[in-house]
């Protein structure tokens, strides 16, 4: 069985913490970085298109980050990439290339290998399991509770989101849009596994009935980072036979072009108990009516 690259770059990330004794948040990328003697320099903000690069010179190692983006999550994540290419086993040799540079675009949607397990040492790294979990158990709920852990982790909403979403207890969902399509989707193990739902997939059409197709279709809502809380309902968003309502958070993220949306408050029904009805309704239906 293949494993999935994310998730066992987080495991590379949070085993190195481990390993180092480091046990609370935020993590500082910069300071691992020096401390194992690696240099790490800002580009020129005039070299925009590409997040992050690292560099071999020998035996030394260098890692320079973007500035085109004044946004210091932004930068933390990206020299945490450039830490996941320089710590997972085979990485160096397999992205540096005979010219010993590597250049990397974090932006949540490459599909090569080495790049979705760096995406997940940066994850991993600024927000590891045991700690991320411990902070999201006092953070509250919906888009507010990612916007104390962003703040706490000094993670982006879209990186903290993803993380959210893959280490919450409860049935939960984050969508990406970019107009009316799905970018991504990130819903929690137990949303996952109530049987009978659609997994949305790059490229569908945002559900039209739901909140943030509405929001989608004005295009300042997302350049002015607009914030609405509405509700929705679960069938509208994965389909299935259950009508349930659910709370759907919805912010535009700006010059990012994007639209997140955070499903959750999600009251799945317990299978034992649909079973009972299922069968009250069967007997009911069989039971002969007769009239006085």
């Amino acid at each position: 069985m293949s494993r999935d690259p994310y998730q066992f770059g987080a495991m590379m990330a949070e085993q190195l913490l481990k390993e180092w004794g480091i046990t609370t948040l935020p993590i500082d990328p910069f300071a691992i970085a020096k401390d194992r003697e690696i240099t790490v320099a800002a580009k020129p903000a005039s070299n925009g298109g590409v997040s992050g690069m690292l560099i071999r010179f020998g035996n030394d190692y260098a890692i320079a980050y973007a500035t085109h983006i004044e946004n210091e999550p932004f930068q933390r994540y990206s020299v945490s990439h450039e830490l996941g290419h320089y710590f997972i086993p085979g990485h160096p040799d397999a992205v540096l290339g005979v010219n010993d540079i590597h250049e990397s675009r974090a932006q949540f949607a490459s599909k090569d290998r080495y790049e979705m397990e760096a995406d997940g040492f940066a994850a991993g790294l600024l927000m590891p399991r045991r700690l991320f979990v411990s902070a999201l158990e006092r953070a509250g709920s919906g888009l507010a509770a990612i916007e104390a852990l962003a703040t706490l982790c000094k993670t982006s909403l879209h990186a903290t989101a993803i993380r959210f979403a893959q280490c919450a207890p409860e049935p939960v969902a984050v969508v990406v849009s970019i107009g009316n399509r799905i970018d991504h989707c990130f819903m929690s193990e137990s949303l996952k596994a109530v049987d009978g739902i659609d997994w949305l997939r790059k490229h569908e059409t945002v559900p039209r009935s739901t909140p943030t197709f509405r929001f989608n279709e004005k295009g300042e809502n997302v350049r002015r980072c607009t914030r609405i809380e509405e509700t929705s309902n679960l069938q509208d968003w994965f389909g299935g036979r259950r009508s349930i309502v659910i709370s759907e958070d919805i912010i535009g993220l700006g010059s990012y072009g994007k639209t997140l949306t955070v499903l959750y408050d999600i009251a799945v029904p317990d299978p034992e108990d649909e079973e009972e009805d299922d069968e009250e309704t069967l007997r009911e239906s069989w039971t002969p009516r007769f009239r006085r």
